[in-house]
């Protein structure tokens, strides 16, 4: 039988990928030189901040069905589980972008994209009574940061 998640374990994934995001996008604002463009990525690394602001007062809102482990876990592994999962699939250090701002928004849009995908596939690992319908106030966040890169990616 495959993990099952309850709304509470996404929202710790989410909160751990919004804070990897915040990371990205500071470092890579160091590497760039062009005031502008700097300044562009350190309000996307403070718009990462209030998504984990969100998602933590999203994550305290939860009804307590919603919380409740799907399965026995008394070493926490699926905890140990997701946060893995988080630190290796979005915003991950494999995916450091060259020093150059396209490059850079090149690889924030991938990361994005792959927060969603991998959204999308989590929900199927939420049942409904365990908060599944939360996960599409996730995906909407992620996929309004996609919008923004793509249109700074297109004016540079």
């Amino acid at each position: 039988m495959p993990n099952e998640f309850n709304a509470n374990d996404i929202f710790e994934m989410a909160i751990k990928i919004e804070q990897n995001g915040a990371k990205f996008y500071r470092n890579a604002a160091e590497k760039i030189d062009e005031k502008e463009n700097k300044q562009f990525l350190l309000e996307l690394a403070i718009m990462e901040d209030g998504h984990e602001a969100t998602f933590v007062s999203m994550q305290k809102e939860l009804k307590d069905e919603e919380t409740e482990p799907t399965f026995f876990d008394p070493e926490n592994e699926n905890a140990l589980y997701l946060k893995a999962l988080a630190d290796a699939r979005v915003f991950a250090k494999k995916e450091e972008p060259a020093n150059d701002f396209k490059s850079i928004l090149y690889s924030a849009i991938q990361a994005e994209k792959d927060s969603i995908v991998f959204y999308l596939g989590m929900k199927q690992l939420v049942p409904a009574e365990s908060g599944k319908s939360k996960l599409d106030d996730i995906i909407k966040e992620e996929m309004s940061h996609i919008r923004l890169l793509t249109k700074k990616m297109m004016q540079s």
